[in-house]
């Protein structure tokens, strides 16, 4: 009988010995495995496209100075309706033209040097502002403003303030396509590079889609777009 349960224990210890064995060698198996780096290769995807603009904001900037501030306001406001007869004429609404109040500067009581050498004492200040969706409007009419010089109308402000400003406002309506077209692009790119490196693409580890950015063309055809993204991904090579 004790022979017996002795055979009995030696055989039961036998198999979890081998059990433990086996157990032991699939745990390093799987443990070497999870070692194993996975392979990348991060790639950019580049889109671009020129489009125009659909808004433009164009501010005109009128002075005029007098000794008289009757004589400065009446001036002023015929330079003003002047102005806005002038735009209405070249095609824009009253809903597109805005009047600011004008801005009077007294000299003298700012101390402007020897106030005694002053020809004028008061100096005025005022902007039409035209906010259209008639961008080609707007560039042809800011080529006809000489006919409001010759009436008399003197335009003040440095160079940067008395620009137009073009704004392209349709972003939404071409970001699906060119989200897919940068895509494509670095998938190019990475299946270029997986080639070289006898790999096969897998699947996309991290994707980045990127900011929109729109930006002038150049200096001189601000009113002419360009929108560019770049999308970074991130894709496993396979063996």
């Amino acid at each position: 009988m004790k022979n017996s349960s002795a055979s009995g224990a030696m055989i039961l210890g036998a198999f979890i010995c081998a059990g433990l064995t086996i157990a032991a060698y699939l745990m390093a198996g799987g443990l070497a495995r999870i070692r194993v780096p996975v392979r990348t290769v991060t790639v950019k995807g580049l889109a671009e496209r020129e489009v125009s603009a659909n808004r433009v904001i164009w501010p005109i900037t009128i002075v005029r100075t007098d000794n008289k501030l009757t004589n400065l306001y009446r001036g002023m406001e015929k330079d003003l309706g002047q102005v806005t007869a002038f735009l209405k004429e070249n095609g824009f609404g009253g809903k597109e033209i805005t009047v600011s109040a004008p801005v009077i500067v007294d000299k003298q009581a700012q101390g402007y040097g020897d106030t005694s050498k002053l020809k004028f004492r008061y100096f005025a200040r005022s902007s039409v502002t035209v906010f259209s969706n008639k961008v080609e409007a707007v560039r042809n009419t800011m080529k006809k403003l000489v006919k409001l010089g010759k009436a008399g109308i003197v335009f003040g402000g440095d160079q940067y303030e008395n620009r137009a400003e073009f704004v392209f406002s349709e972003l939404n309506a071409i970001k699906p396509e060119m989200i897919q077209e940068a895509i494509a692009n670095a998938s190019k790119v990475a299946e270029k590079f997986a080639r070289h490196t006898n790999s096969r693409l897998g699947r996309i580890k991290r994707a980045n889609q990127g900011l929109f950015t729109i930006t002038n063309r150049d200096r001189n055809t601000t009113w002419i777009k360009k929108v560019r993204v770049v999308t970074t991904i991130t894709y496993e090579l396979e063996d």
